[in-house]
């Protein structure tokens, strides 16, 4: 799974709105906001944060790290 933290930092690298994810996502914008607003990972459906991790990873974000151990990011400029 995936942190609040890493969905901020992924769309903060990607230069996303909230919008463009919801758009990404067909999750809706008020998921999103309170998902990122609680530390950690976030509880949502497991169904949510998959689209939300596979959308990120579709545009070339990388999740490194696990929720315990250094949950990070890495940008893919393939």
């Amino acid at each position: 799974m995936i942190t609040s933290e890493q969905i901020r930092s992924a769309r903060a690298a990607l230069d996303w709105s909230i919008e463009e994810l919801a758009s990404a996502t067909a999750i809706s914008s008020r998921t999103i906001i309170r998902m990122e607003a609680t530390p950690g990972v976030p509880s949502s459906t497991k169904a949510n944060l998959s689209a939300i991790k596979a959308a990120l990873e579709a545009a070339g974000i990388e999740f490194i790290g696990t929720p315990d151990d250094r949950p990070g990011i890495r940008i893919n400029t393939k």
